[in-house]
């Protein structure tokens, strides 16, 4: 295991203003003549925008789906890649930076190099049905993960991606948690330990809120694109919404609030155990009242890394013991 340094505290780390990580392979345009052919079930959902270039409707489930298989298979080597409908379909270009500033941090406990291969082991919470961070993160650096989930039919389907897939088969496991209250008890074993633990946590609070938010990105999205001269919807009749997803994908009691302050509390029991504690924040607003309770449990590196899609900022909270 890597060891963690204690100098730092509340860290900002920024990217390019509009681009992803400068490790990443998703900056500049798709090649979608060379994702096509990696994936001809793409092709139908490629399309001329407005100003003639081509592109996908990011809001149609199917189109995303397809353009993700693409993606992993042809930057990745990845294949068998599926979600079961009605489950969130990750952008992999953000999801791989994440794993990018993960290895920026583990690089500050490695001599400023960036370790690689099954010797680092990571711990994905929520892992889901995609099981995407572990695969990402053992393609692209090898390292060793194990995922974990509360639903067992979303740990069944991320099981069969990783045993369709001969190079994930001995670098990827899952664990079922079979308590909701708890985040790393039952998981982490007692002589264990891990580099990292990596974490896209449900945003919401109710079913209502999750609801709310789907609702009004499929309003923006129309309205942006009646701007451009399209009167058309988005989301069409029977078309499935890329916004969609389940229950433990999307939300929990108190929302991330609640989650991430129990994931911190806990992870206080197992701070000799893990270098890195990680999650996605989606609210910057909330993030001072991570950092108190960081502070109350004695916690002193703790970093914010932003991460800029766009127009979209990220941010990604990191502390360790």
């Amino acid at each position: 295991m890597l060891s963690c340094s204690p100098l730092l505290v509340y860290t900002y780390v920024m990217t390019n203003e509009k681009n992803f990580h400068p490790r990443s392979l998703h900056n500049g345009q798709y090649e979608f003549d060379i994702l096509i052919k990696k994936n001809p079930k793409l092709a139908p959902f490629v399309k001329k925008n407005a100003h003639g270039d081509l592109g996908v409707d990011f809001a149609d489930a199917n189109a995303v789906l397809a353009l993700n298989q693409s993606l992993l298979g042809h930057h990745y080597e990845v294949t068998n890649w599926s979600i079961p409908k009605g489950h969130l379909c990750p952008p992999i270009p953000s999801r791989a930076d994440y794993l990018h500033y993960i290895a920026d941090l583990l690089a500050e406990g490695n001599n400023g190099e960036i370790p690689k291969g099954t010797k680092i082991k990571g711990l994905d919470i929520g892992t889901g049905t995609s099981c995407i961070y572990p695969i990402l993160g053992n393609s692209i650096y090898g390292w060793k993960f194990v995922g974990t989930d509360i639903d067992s039919d979303a740990l069944n389907h991320a099981k069969t991606i990783v045993n369709g897939n001969q190079a994930l088969k001995k670098n990827i496991k899952t664990r079922f948690q079979k308590t909701a209250d708890h985040i790393f008890k039952n998981i982490i074993k007692p002589d264990e330990k891990f580099d990292f633990t990596i974490c896209n946590p449900p945003f919401y609070a109710s079913l209502e809120e999750a609801n709310s938010a789907s609702d009004r990105k499929v309003k923006n999205l129309n309205a942006n694109k009646q701007k451009k001269g399209l009167s058309q919807n988005l989301i069409k009749k029977n078309q499935p919404s890329n916004f969609g997803g389940q229950k433990a994908e999307l939300w929990c009691p108190g929302g991330e609030v609640e989650f991430i302050k129990k994931m911190i509390t806990e992870s206080f029991e197992f701070k000799t155990q893990c270098t890195w504690f990680t999650t996605l924040v989606s609210n910057k607003e909330h993030l001072p009242e991570f950092y108190k309770l960081l502070k109350k449990i004695n916690c002193t590196n703790i970093r914010t890394i932003e991460m800029h899609h766009g127009k979209k900022i990220s941010h990604l909270l990191a502390w360790g013991f």
